[in-house]
Parts: structure tokens; sequence; C-alpha cells
């Protein structure tokens, strides 16, 4: 009997899932368990597995297209078995892949009409390292080039030329097969560079554009942005904190034991949770009609991976040390820019810290993410001219700022965490106390 392979959950937040690539093609034999296909989520890429034994038949999601939750993407059947009948529940037009368009002045793109959504499951899923995803090529001399999201990856990984390949797929589509195809080729001498004296204007008028579809991580930034900023009412807190003594304690530390690595970030992470514990008020998040209080510090850790944010978590991050800490948020990082993260790593995060200082931002503010309390937003540490003692002398200074929900933290509630955040991180001997 033809089985169903729908779009499946693969983790909390998703609501729609994007084919990275299929690891079977039609008419390929596939066994229960089996890796499917490559699904770019929310968060991660994630390898989707078969629920039956059989033959590929049929592939309605193309690669690079996406799906809602629950639609119909492909059928696993007998060789010979009669599927018209679940293919009449499939979408009536899947999505074209998005192509380069150059600007039509009377006429609007068109907007492809949401899929319906089936309702049997038959597909699983597991963490999987490689990341589908690569920009799609700048426009060809015709104004329009077609590529696979693999044939994309392997090109930009490889350092080939798009614009300089013929492409074999339906519609001039160029595909895996191109991409090897040139890998196998010898290289030809670079062409001499011509340099242009005067430059030369062929075409006025509006600049030629690409439309490339929006990946669901970052669908579900912009939904998860609008769902915080509005209905939650933020305030915020600024700090100026003096580093030198957190700084000389890092030194000391690496010093001892350079495979420690421990950064400012690490320390920074362990006096947050130290401070959630003297400030359980902060370390909660409103719940409709009640107001959760958490027991443990479980550290939310923004993460920039190529085309997002993510914030992996460090748990009971107020009973570990700093060299735990050191090594968990090198790993967890390590796993969310490759697209590794299980869901559970990256959800449930208690309050959440946001660090810009490494790109030279002195101050900036961070928002939210619901349904934690609050967000630490932290600059670069730099030295500055401060009077201590009626003299003026130099340290390094570094201003973070705290958003607040203001439904659970008041002004006074948040400025006690605050101070007790500065009275350590200025005495890190705290931490040993």
């Amino acid at each position: 009997m033809a089985t169903k392979v729908i779009m499946p959950k693969l983790s909390p937040t998703m609501e729609e899932g994007q084919i990275s690539r299929w690891l079977k093609k039609e008419g390929d034999k596939v066994s229960m368990g089996e890796p499917l296909a490559e699904i770019d989520t929310d968060k991660a890429t994630m390898e989707m597995q078969a629920l039956a034994n059989g033959v590929l038949r049929k592939i309605l999601i193309n690669e690079g297209q996406s799906a809602p939750l629950g639609q119909l993407i492909a059928v696993i059947g007998e060789p010979n078995e009669d599927i018209a009948a679940l293919l009449s529940e499939a979408p009536a037009a899947a999505t074209k892949p998005q192509e380069e368009k150059k600007p039509e002045p009377e006429k609007a793109p068109e907007q492809p009409a949401p899929a319906p959504q089936a309702k049997a499951a038959a597909a699983t899923a597991q963490p999987r390292g490689d990341n589908g995803r690569q920009p799609q090529p700048a426009p060809s001399d015709s104004g329009r080039m077609i590529v696979s999201p693999l044939a994309a990856r392997m090109a930009a990984e490889a350092g080939i030329d798009l614009r300089s390949l013929q492409g074999s797929g339906p519609g001039g589509r160029i595909i895996k097969k191109d991409i090897e195809a040139a890998l196998s080729q010898p290289k030809a001498e670079a062409a001499p560079q011509l340099r242009l004296v005067t430059p030369q204007f062929q075409q006025a008028g509006a600049s030629a554009y690409r439309d490339e579809p929006a990946s669901e991580i970052r669908k579900v930034i912009a939904k998860r942005l609008v769902t915080s900023l509005g209905p939650i009412p933020h305030f915020f807190l600024t700090t100026d904190i003096e580093m030198d003594r957190a700084a000389e304690m890092r030194r000391g530390i690496n010093a001892l034991d350079p495979d420690l690595k421990i950064s400012i970030n690490d320390i920074i992470i362990k006096v947050t949770a130290a401070a959630l514990m003297q400030h359980p008020q902060v370390n909660a998040s409103f719940q409709e009609k009640i107001v959760r209080y958490y027991e443990r510090a479980d550290i939310g850790v923004a993460v920039a991976i190529e085309d997002g944010l993510i914030t992996p978590v460090v748990r009971a991050a107020d009973q570990k040390s700093l060299s735990q800490i050191a090594a968990e948020v090198r790993e967890l990082a390590e796993r969310a820019r490759s697209r590794r993260l299980k869901p559970e790593e990256y959800t449930g995060a208690t309050f959440s810290i946001s660090n810009l200082g490494m790109f030279g931002i002195d101050e900036f503010t961070a928002v939210i993410n619901p349904p934690e309390g609050g967000i630490l937003a932290v600059g670069a540490m730099t030295p500055k001219p401060v009077v201590r003692d009626n003299e003026i002398v130099i340290r390094q200074m570094m201003r973070v700022t705290m958003s607040c929900d203001h439904r659970i933290i008041d002004g006074a509630t948040g400025a006690k965490f605050l101070q007790t955040f500065k009275k350590i991180l200025e005495n890190p001997l705290y931490l040993v106390v």
C-alpha cells in the first residue's frame, strides 16, 4: 500500500520547511529509517527518514521549494502500484524556484499561492550538519539563471562562476552534474583583464533585481520580533562596568591553563547566572495568568549564523564552572554555525545574552526572546578615562543594556539585578565566595 510522505515538524517553532536536497530520486528503492531528504527548518538542516519500505514513486516538492507542515511532498509505494488517488491530494501547482528578474514596470512579480496541508505523517528527522542554502547567482546576460540549491552550494565551495555554465536540467537549470562536469575540466588560463578608461553605461532606468525565498530561520525571526516588540512592554536599563579585574582574572586563568580558553563572554554568562539566582523575579516569565519562576539559570547565548541568529542554551549555568561554560559555549556555537543543534539545545532559556562587543559596538538594545523576561545587550570593552579618588585614570569600561518585560520586572527590580551583576563583574572573586 502506498504511503504519503508529508512535511514533518522538526522543531518546536517550525511552521514550514524548505527542501534542501533529495537524497533519493524517483524510482529509487527506499527502506524504513533510510535518509530520504534534507530539510531546512527555522533553526537547522535536518535529515528526514522514510517510514516505509518501497520505491520513491513521486517527488512533489522540488529542491529549494517550501511546504507547510503536513503537506504531501512525496509518495512511496510499490513499483507498479496505482498512486493516482494520493497524487490527487497534492497541491494543484508546485511553487517554481525563484529566478533572477529584470525590472517589469507594468507588471508586479507573481506570488505563489499557499499549498493546502495533507493529514498523514510518514517521516521523522535527525540533525544534519550540512547547510543546503547558498546565495542565488547573479543574472546571466539574458537576465535569468536557474540553479538548484545543491549546485549553488557546490559552486560556491569550489569557486566556480555559475555564469560560465550551461545548465542541463529542465529549462536550463544548473544541477549537480553540471558542477561535477566543470570540476572535471582542466582549468583554463585566465583571460587578460581589460581596464575601461571611461565608464560605459549600457542601460538606464531601474536596477535589475532578484527574488530569493526567505529562509525558514529568517521567517521565524521576523514573526518572533513582531510578537515580541508588540505584545511585550519593553523598558531598558543601561550601566557602565569597570572590567579591569575581570580581564585580569581571565588572563590569569588562561596563563595557568591555555587550553581552557576562557573568554570575557564566558565570565559574563557565569556572572549573569549568579545574579539571577539572587534575583529570582528576573529569572521568570509571564505566562498569561501566571508568572513562572525558574529554579535554574538556563542562559541563551546569541550566536550569529549564515542567515540569522540562534541562541544555544547553557543549562544550569549557575551550577557550572567557568571552564565548563567555556567548553560548552564553544561546542554549542560550532554546532549552531553548522546547523547541527537539536531543538532542545536552542529552546527553553530563562534569560538571554547578546554580545556585539566583538564587532566594536559600544551600546545597543536587544529584543526580548519570549517567553523570557529579559535579555542583556553587551557592548565592547574599551579603555576610557574615568574619575577615581578625584583623579582621572584609564580603565577598561563596558556598557550593558538590559531589556525588561515590564509585566514581570519593574524598574527597581531590574535596577537591583543590574547592581548585583555590576558588583560581581567588577569584583569577580565573589564567584568563589
